[in-house]
């Protein structure tokens, strides 16, 4: 039998009561260590810790400081690398400053949150594994950016992205070449973190290449789609804007990828926005003297939907490149926003809408018979039109010579081509006969040109011409809507158009016009060489083209409610027109 004291001491060791005494006897000796720690390190800094490299750990804030600054060496230069090219950013010139006392506050306050299970693993772990953070410091943003903006200005490029050219009817192939561009935001950290660790070690710039270059395979593909092209063209258009764009330009708008080269299409973007956008107009109507001395129409504003713009620009180009069209019209896609007063809140005579439009283009015009167009065209803007009453060009228009202010320039006369005075007034008259027509007046006087005037069918099918001349000849319409009427011009010189604009109120007309019939074609003459004295001797100057002759009619159809209220036909015989050149016969100083 055993002693009975062997016998307790033989229990107290089973399992049933050692382990959890070992439990306990472990976790009261990790405790006392815990407290033993941390009241050892009481207002220190925690062993294992760094800053800048300098090992600050078991020290006071304050011996911590002192420590710091005697151990620590701040470079002079950050030095930046990039393809064996060396940059150097001077501390001074950025005023880079180091906040010690902040410094050691942040290793202080290291691993002292307040979180008792996250600071103590923390603390532990600090033992085997030293933590080095780095020192507070300060730099002036403005400054760093401007040495960066220079360093990368030096090492970035522009990719070349691949191409298409129409050179002498061949396309040419470029397969681009790639750039180089600089993670600015990640170069900007590692300086940080240099200048943070005072590290000296070198910063490699972290360059990406950027761009595409065209894969062998891919060549002839994209050679093709700019084969594809050739002779073809997209015409862009809306209300009075029209642009065309020959195979040229549209070969160096392709993409292999995308169809249209989106970097290039913002450029012609921009160029289509300028002519087409525009802010709402309010309406202004002033009255002097029987006249309307200033008249601002209301105008829708006009925006541009580039996103629609483009996919149909892209739908256009390919469907140029997958089929045999030669010539697809896009008809530009806008965004109409109302003005705040409109014409019709300004006035009641009836001036409400814009109910008829001419437009005629004079490009190769000489500057005199330009400069007259401006002042004839002047005398017809603001003209008020009585409801009844019968207008007439040349009572209007006023007389026509040198001392009411015209330029001599090529007139018709007597079935030749002469200088005169007020050359250019039926390019007035041919534009007002087309607002006329547009807007479904009667017109009760009109007489075509004895010849096919080049200059009349820039923008118009042969025969929309009214040639006027005091006082056999003029142009006569009549305002039977009820309400007055208001002319306005637009002169754009720089352009070469003209445009006359007829406001009052819509009776419900609709104004149509045949396409015209044309027969009795004949050749044009020899071409015709005209002496110009203001020209020098040796100068050839072209300012008509050869046209040929023919007789052309059209039938001008008005139609109110489903009834025919006028059907007309004009009809026009030219004469078989030359080719008129201008020589000069000044002698040359």
């Amino acid at each position: 039998m055993l002693n009975p004291k062997l016998q307790h001491r033989k229990g107290f060791f089973s399992t049933k009561y050692f382990i959890p005494y070992s439990i306990s006897s472990v976790l009261f000796l990790i405790l006392i260590s815990f407290l033993f720690f941390n009241l050892f390190y009481w207002g220190k800094i925690f062993p294992g810790i760094k800053v800048a490299g300098v090992d600050v750990g078991g020290l006071y804030p304050e011996q911590a400081e002192v420590f710091l600054k005697e151990e620590i060496s701040i470079p002079e230069v950050i030095t930046l690398i990039s393809d064996k090219e060396e940059f150097r950013i001077g501390l001074e010139e950025i005023n880079h400053t180091i906040d010690f006392k902040s410094s050691i506050l942040s290793a202080y306050h290291r691993y002292r949150t307040g979180n008792v299970l996250y600071d103590t693993a923390n603390r532990l772990r600090l033992f085997k594994h030293p933590t080095n953070i780095g020192v507070v410091n300060t730099v002036d943003d403005n400054a760093v950016e401007q040495h960066l903006s220079a360093i990368l200005g030096q090492i970035e490029t522009e990719p070349i992205e691949p191409s298409l050219d129409l050179m002498n009817g061949e396309v040419l192939v470029a397969k681009g070449a790639k750039g180089k561009k600089v993670n600015a935001k990640k170069l900007r950290a590692e300086i940080d973190k240099s200048l943070s660790l005072l590290n000296y070690d070198k910063i490699i710039v972290p360059v990406i290449p950027v761009g595409n270059i065209l894969a062998e395979s891919k060549i002839t593909l994209f050679e093709s789609m700019g084969k594809a092209v050739i002779g073809k063209s997209i015409n862009l258009q809306y209300d009075l804007y029209k642009k065309g764009l020959s195979d040229k330009e549209l070969i160096r708008l392709l993409d292999f990828d995308n169809i249209v080269k989106k970097s290039d299409f913002e450029v012609l973007l921009k160029e289509v926005k300028s002519e087409i956008e525009r802010e709402p107009q309010n309406s202004i109507l002033t009255f002097e003297g029987g006249k309307v001395q200033e008249f601002v129409p209301s105008k829708d504003g006009v925006t541009v939907d580039e996103t629609v713009f483009f996919e149909k620009f892209v739908v256009a180009t390919r469907d140029l490149i997958n089929t045999k069209i030669e010539t697809i019209t896009v008809e530009m896609p806008v965004t109409i926003i109302a003005p705040e007063i409109r014409t019709e809140d300004v006035n009641n005579l009836g001036i409400k809408k814009l109910i008829g439009r001419g437009t005629s283009r004079f490009s190769g015009s000489i500057s005199s018979r330009i400069y007259n167009i401006g002042v004839a065209s002047s005398k017809f803007n603001g003209v008020l039109v009585k409801p009844n009453e019968t207008v007439s060009f040349n009572n209007i228009l006023g007389d026509v010579s040198a001392l009411t202010g015209y330029k001599q320039a090529y007139i018709i006369k007597d079935g030749k081509t002469v200088l005169g005075d007020g050359g250019g007034v039926c390019q007035v008259s041919t534009t007002l006969f087309r607002a006329v027509l547009d807007a479904g007046l009667p017109i009760t006087e009109r007489r075509a040109h004895s010849y096919r005037v080049g200059y009349y069918e820039q923008d118009s099918p042969v025969g929309l011409d009214a040639t006027v001349y005091a006082p056999t000849t003029d142009f006569k319409f009549k305002n039977d809507t009820g309400n007055h009427l208001l002319i306005q011009t637009e002169f754009f010189p720089n352009k070469s158009i003209l445009i006359y604009e007829i406001y009052g109120t819509s009776d419900g007309r609709v104004a149509t016009i045949s396409k015209p019939v044309v027969s009795s074609v004949s050749p044009p003459p020899e071409d015709l060489y005209i002496d110009d004295p203001t020209l020098p001797i040796g100068t050839i100057k072209q300012i008509d083209y050869k046209a040929w002759g023919a007789k052309a009619y059209f039938t001008y159809t008005v139609e109110r409610d489903g009834e025919v209220i006028i059907e007309k036909s004009f009809y026009s015989n030219y004469q078989p027109w030359q080719a008129k050149f201008l020589q000069g016969t000044a002698p040359v100083i």
